[in-house]
C-alpha cells in the first residue's frame, strides 16, 4: 500500500511538473515564488473573485477558447498573425501571457504596474495593415477592449462550467470589475464591469466578427497540430473540444468548420472530457505558495 501511494505521488509530481513547465516556462518556479511571496500591497485582496478564477484549472479551457474567439476579429487577428510570433514560438507566447496574468492577479502592485508598462511599451511599437489595407495599431483602445472582453468572457464561462467553486451572480460581476482594472491600465476603452455590460459590449462587436484566412489558420494550428508530444495529444484533444464547446453558438459554428472531428464532440461528450481534463490538471498541479502577511490592496483607483 505504501509503495502504491509513493508511485501515485511520483506520477502526480511528474505530471504536475510537466504541465507547469509547459505553461510557465523554465523560469516558472522562480517567477511563481516571487509573484506569490514578495511582500507588499496587491491590486487584489486574497478573497477577490479574480484570484479564484485565474488560479483555477478551468483557465486551461478558458484560455484556449479565448484565443479562438479573439481570432474572429479580422483586424486583431491580422496584428497577432504579423507580430505575435505565436507559430514560431507558441510556448514563449504562452509563458509571457501566463506570467502577465499571474503578476497582475497575484503579484505586488509595483510588479503589476511594471508588467503593464512593459506591455504598453510593446503595443506602442506595433503598427501595420490588414490584407485588405485596413490600418491598425496594437494600442488602439477598441482592439484592446475586444481582446479583453473575449478573455473575460471565456475565462468566466470556463470557470462557471469547470471551476472548483463557481461564482454566484454578484461574484461574476465582481470578477468583471476586477479584470476591468487591468484592462483600463492597458488602455482599453470602458471595459465592462458586470455581466450585463459584457453582453452589451459583445453584441456591439458582433457585426465585425467573422472567420478569415488568418483565423482559420489559427484554428487549425491550435486544434489540429499543436506542438505537443504524443502522450499529451489525447488530453489536449479533450481540452480543445471543451474549448470549442464553450464558445457562443455563432463563434462555435465559425471555428468548428476548421476543427478536427475530435474537437467537434457533442456537447455532453465535450463537457465530460472538459471536466476530466480540468480535474486531472487540478490534481496534478501543486498549490500556489501562500501570500505574505498583510499583502492588502491599495486604493482601487
Amino acid at each position: 500500500m505504501a509503495r502504491a501511494r509513493a508511485t501515485v505521488q511520483r506520477i502526480r509530481r511528474q505530471a504536475g511538473e510537466a504541465v507547469f513547465l509547459r505553461v510557465a516556462g523554465p523560469d516558472g518556479r522562480e517567477n511563481r515564488a516571487r509573484i506569490h511571496t514578495t511582500p507588499g500591497p496587491r491590486w487584489f485582496a486574497p478573497d477577490r473573485p479574480v484570484r479564484r478564477v485565474h488560479g483555477d484549472a478551468s483557465m486551461f479551457v478558458g484560455g484556449l477558447a479565448a484565443l479562438l474567439l479573439q481570432s474572429l476579429h479580422p483586424v486583431a487577428m491580422a496584428a497577432v498573425a504579423a507580430h505575435s510570433g505565436y507559430r514560431g514560438d507558441p510556448w514563449g507566447r504562452l509563458h509571457r501571457t501566463s506570467t502577465f496574468l499571474a503578476v497582475t492577479t497575484f503579484g505586488t502592485s509595483d510588479d503589476a504596474e511594471a508588467a503593464v508598462a512593459r506591455v504598453r511599451e510593446v503595443h506602442a511599437r506595433i503598427r501595420g495593415r490588414t490584407a485588405d489595407g485596413v490600418p491598425y495599431r496594437a494600442d488602439d483602445p477598441e482592439l484592446l477592449t475586444w481582446v479583453h472582453i473575449a478573455e473575460a468572457d471565456c475565462f468566466l464561462r470556463a470557470h462557471q462550467r469547470y471551476g472548483r467553486r463557481p461564482l454566484d451572480s454578484a461574484g461574476c460581476d465582481a470578477y468583471l470589475a476586477d479584470t476591468a482594472r487591468v484592462a483600463r491600465a492597458l488602455g482599453a476603452d470602458r471595459p465592462p464591469e458586470s455581466g450585463h455590460e459584457l453582453a452589451l459590449r459583445m453584441a456591439r462587436y458582433r457585426p465585425d466578427l467573422r472567420p478569415t484566412a488568418a483565423s482559420r489558420d489559427t484554428a487549425r494550428f491550435l486544434l489540429t497540430d499543436p506542438p505537443l508530444p504524443g502522450a499529451a495529444r489525447l488530453p489536449y484533444a479533450l481540452l480543445a473540444a471543451a474549448a470549442v464547446d464553450l464558445l457562443p453558438p455563432w463563434a462555435r459554428t465559425a471555428v468548428a468548420a476548421d476543427a478536427p472531428a475530435a474537437a467537434r464532440l457533442p456537447p455532453l461528450a465535450a463537457r465530460a472530457g472538459g471536466h476530466a481534463v480540468t480535474r486531472a490538471i487540478r490534481w496534478a498541479l501543486p498549490p500556489a505558495p501562500p501570500p505574505p502577511p498583510r499583502s492588502l490592496p491599495p486604493g482601487r483607483g
